[in-house]
């Protein structure tokens, strides 16, 4: 038996063009080959290098993650990795300059530099690195 392999996280949105596009320019990532970005409003995938995925689909309602205060609990996050210290102040300048915001920074801590952001629909996701020399 073959076990099940993960396919796509797949994040809720109001703004399904919006998010898709904000993660697309955040990572680098791209649309599937002939896939066509105006037909799709309400459902949309874009594909990393090695074929990981994230998916967006359209809800009509979403409350935002308050995180860290608990009244909506963040219920999921991403992590993403930077190869060193510099990349990370380059995405995180990236990743506000696209419509994140933080909320949480510990981009001076000594063993593990990181900041907590939400997206453009409110998801949490964080922005590390492991380089502290």
């Amino acid at each position: 038996m073959a076990l099940p392999r993960l396919r796509s996280i797949v994040l809720d949105t109001t703004d399904v063009p919006r998010l898709a596009e904000f993660y697309r320019r955040l990572l680098g990532w791209s649309y599937p080959e002939g896939y066509d970005i105006d037909e799709l409003t309400d459902w949309r995938v874009i594909v990393g290098p090695s074929g990981e995925r994230i998916a967006f689909q359209e809800v009509a309602e979403l409350p935002p993650t308050t995180w860290p205060s608990p009244e909506v609990p963040q219920q999921l996050h991403l992590d993403l990795m930077a190869d060193t210290r510099a990349d990370l102040e380059e995405n995180h300048r990236r990743a506000v300059e696209l419509g994140a915001a933080v909320r949480l920074d510990r981009s001076d801590d000594p063993e593990e530099p990181l900041r907590v952001y939400a997206d453009p629909a409110g998801h949490t996701f964080c922005l590390f690195t492991h380089d502290v020399d």
